[in-house]
């Protein structure tokens, strides 16, 4: 009996994953508003019905390999429902709790969909040397003529999978896809000669772009067999878009999921209305009549409207120092956010941009190793505009993703690493000055080397409600107001000499940082270094195409 270790104990020393923990919103979804094709389950893609299962059934996992070198696991669809079948797997990192869905498909063309040919092994874990559950084997569909893959098989058996358990999709209902999220491979980084998972997603996305996502995945090994491009996503040839919800359902999805954006305690440079703006004040410039600024009307009623992006006007704050103070200010109180609607992966989601305006952008503060020293000027400008972007399945309203802009960059988080506050709101946090939105308060440094830009968030009582006062200014059949269509800076251009900015803060550096500082700074694009107002939200890349 010496030798014996109980269950119990096994099971303490035992860590779970993330991934034992399958993720649900924290409140349930309210009944949708009526409308078209949203929230019902099901869309067709002009011919071939399509619904997201996100019931999953465990095949086979690795612990070791992936990010944070928690292995990955791999899943069957289940619960599919009667006349449909599965179109592919779904594979997902250890390192975030369970949240994934993969499409399942009913021709209703007779001939949308046919079984494989046969079957590819393209990757066996037999000679695995980590830790993993059993062993898994990956194969590729053979599709017939005029069919293509969009999905791969995972079994724990060496035996081929039966033929009737997958099926291939006519190649007119297909798109080209690509490799996006790394989801595994036997190094704690990505080996480009080893064997790898990765997500997929539409090689052209945007709003106008008609490739679905089928939530499958892609396995690539080294230069060799599995390119993930012999598979393929699906393909929308439905263009009336009625999957996508109303106004009155967009109205209701905002108010359940409307974020809470969490300003630092020490920020001076708060949010406004765009109307607030310019009724205390805000000035339109025009070149070569300097001297004669004319106020801007309610809704940007006299902005240009001629759609082009020049300098030949910009906004700016009151000449008055005593009200262009106020103004940079911004209220709390008088804060909106402004939607724009995208349809997204050929309108099977709904990407909701929530756009928030800030009259200025405060000076930014560097990290210089030991060292953390106030930038001067360098940062500020007028007018500041960053975003959140809510990812929407039309199939049954939940939301999946959000897109935290930052700076000229940004990153996508999966709701299941959210936090959620006051049911399904969840939370954003506003970087000091800068405005740049995270997922998460502390320090994120925008830099290498011990040296960069801080962006600094916390909890605070200074927050924006986005749910309290918001109203959609593009998408749908909305008719957008006049400032939505002004395509010039929002700031004026800044004249002062970066070399002088740089050299007060070198004073206070030791000699061995002063060049690794200014190498830094000059790398920066002028949307930090803030010589530079902003464009509004249409000129932007993403009001069009993807995130990222």
């Amino acid at each position: 009996m010496g030798n014996y270790i109980s269950i119990n104990t096994v099971y303490r020393k035992r860590k779970a994953v993330p991934i034992e923990t399958t993720f649900k919103l924290p409140s349930p979804l309210p009944s949708w508003p009526p409308g078209n094709g949203f929230g019902n389950g099901i869309i067709d893609l002009g011919g071939l019905q399509v619904c997201q299962i996100s019931s999953l059934n465990k095949i086979w996992s690795t612990h070791e390999g992936g990010p944070d070198n928690l292995g990955a696991s791999f899943f069957d669809p289940s619960q599919i429902p009667q006349g449909y079948f599965m179109l592919g797997c779904y594979s997902q990192s250890n390192n975030r709790p369970l949240h994934g869905w993969v499409l399942a498909g009913k021709d209703n063309t007779n001939g949308a969909l046919k079984q494989p040919i046969d079957y590819t092994l393209v990757y066996s874990s037999e000679s695995l040397k980590i830790k993993q559950d059993g062993i898994g084997y990956i194969w590729q569909p053979n599709p017939p003529d005029g069919y293509k893959s969009v999905g791969l098989v995972v079994t724990n058996s060496p035996v081929k999978p039966s033929l009737e358990k997958i099926r291939c999709v006519r190649s007119e209902f297909t798109d080209l896809c690509e490799k996006d999220n790394w989801i595994w491979g036997q190094s704690k980084q990505i080996d480009p000669n080893g064997f790898n998972i990765f997500s997929l997603r539409p090689s052209i996305r945007g709003t106008r772009a008609m490739g679905v996502s089928v939530g499958a995945f892609a396995a690539e090994n080294g230069n060799s067999s599995t390119d993930p491009v012999s598979l393929s996503c699906l393909k929308n040839l439905n263009k009336n878009l009625s999957s996508m919800p109303n106004e009155n359902q967009i109205q209701a999805v905002f108010r359940t999921y409307s974020p809470i954006i969490y300003f630092h305690p020490d920020e001076e440079f708060l949010s406004s209305s765009v109307n607030w703006y310019f009724n205390n004040g805000a000035l339109l410039y025009k070149k070569g009549q300097e001297s004669n600024p004319v106020r801007i009307e309610t809704n940007g009623s006299n902005l240009p409207q001629d759609g082009v992006n020049d300098d030949v006007y910009w906004l700016d704050l009151p000449v008055d120092e005593k009200a262009k103070e106020r103004v940079k200010r911004g209220d709390l109180q008088e804060s909106e956010v402004y939607l724009h609607i995208k349809p997204m992966f050929g309108a099977t989601f709904t990407d909701i941009a929530i756009w928030v305006f800030c009259p200025f952008n405060g000076p930014a503060k560097a990290k210089i190793e030991i060292f953390n020293i106030s930038l001067g000027k360098i940062g500020e400008h007028v007018g500041d505009w960053e975003h959140i972007t809510l990812r929407i399945s039309n199939f049954n309203g939940e939301l999946q993703s959000v897109y935290f802009s930052e700076h000229s960059r940004g990153t996508w988080v999966n709701a299941s690493e959210l936090e959620f506050q006051n049911g399904n709101k969840f939370v954003a946090y506003s970087s000091l000055h800068g405005h740049a939105m995270y997922s998460k308060p502390g320090l994120v440094l925008q830099g290498n080397n011990g040296i960069g830009i801080r962006n600094d968030t916390a909890n605070s009582k200074k927050f924006l409600d986005t749910g309290a006062k918001f109203s959609t200014v593009a998408g749908l059949d909305i008719v957008e107001p006049p400032w939505i269509n002004f395509f010039r800076k929002w700031g004026p251009k800044i004249n002062y000499d970066i070399g002088d900015e740089i050299k007060k803060v070198e004073k206070l550096l030791p000699g061995k940082l002063k060049s690794a500082f200014e190498k830094f700074v000059n790398g920066l694009p002028n949307e930090v270094l803030g010589e530079e107002g902003p464009t509004g939200p249409k000129v932007k890349a993403n009001w069009t195409e993807d995130e990222a």
